[in-house]
């Protein structure tokens, strides 16, 4: 009998699962706060607006990263 064990798997990147979120949070937030703000409720579209540009930025700095070669 052969004592073979295949490689492991490459270990999927942290950085990677944060791209995904900052995204999903960015059309998450810009689409509630865009609605937030046709329903009348100003101070709540305001924070849901802020929160997308923080994911914007947060996502911008993660495909540089990745871009940089980072491992994550």
């Amino acid at each position: 009998m052969s004592d073979y064990l295949p490689p492991p798997a490459p270990p999927r990147s942290a950085l990677t699962l944060r791209l995904w979120l900052a995204g999903f949070g960015l059309v998450f937030n810009s689409v509630a706060g865009w609605l937030a703000l046709r329903a009348d409720l100003a101070w709540l579209g305001i924070v849901l607006l802020l929160l997308a540009v923080v994911c914007l930025v947060d996502f911008g700095w993660v495909v540089h990263r990745k871009r940089r070669g980072d491992t994550g």
